[in-house]
């Protein structure tokens, strides 16, 4: 075992820092407890790290929110590599913006539904719950309106 994954780190003093060093930027960038006063903004961000780590439930959500922080902007820096030997110094473009967007938020959504434990529930509501093959009818019923939709406004446009 390196001390890197000891459990004392890992899941203790790595998740402490994270939240002490972002809720003083935080507070700092802010000035909610006033201009000027770190020492107060320390303390403040020292109380909200301890009860972080002190709770195992937000602990363990910060433990596995991490890493997939970590897998997703690799993922946008990859595309931004890829993207850079195409664009020809192009990086303003409004479609960029939105769909890094759009991206980007559905992988935050997905990433906190299977952080928070909501996964589980949410696959057995779809698929069980309440008949999979209700929501798989549902499914294709948007995706054919959907599909109208474009059609019809493409044709309204040309």
């Amino acid at each position: 075992m390196s001390i890197l994954t000891s459990p004392i780190i890992a899941e203790g003093i790595l998740p402490f820092l994270l939240v002490f060093v972002l809720v003083f930027a935080i507070l700092q960038k802010s000035h909610i407890l006033g201009e000027g006063k770190p020492q107060i903004d320390a303390l403040v961000s020292f109380a909200i790290a301890a009860m972080a780590i002190i709770v195992p439930a937000a602990r363990n959500f910060i433990v596995t929110l991490m890493p997939w922080l970590a897998v997703g902007l690799s993922v946008i820096l990859v595309f931004l590599l890829l993207y850079g030997l195409v664009a020809n110094g192009d990086w303003n473009a409004k479609w960029l913006k939105i769909v890094f967007g759009v991206l980007s938020g559905l992988f935050v959504i997905g990433v906190v539904i299977y952080a928070g434990g909501f996964w589980d529930n949410l696959r057995d509501f779809f698929s069980g719950g309440f008949g999979g093959e209700v929501w798989s009818n549902i499914i294709l019923f948007v995706i054919i309106i959907a599909a109208v939709l474009v059609v019809t406004l493409s044709a309204k446009k040309s």
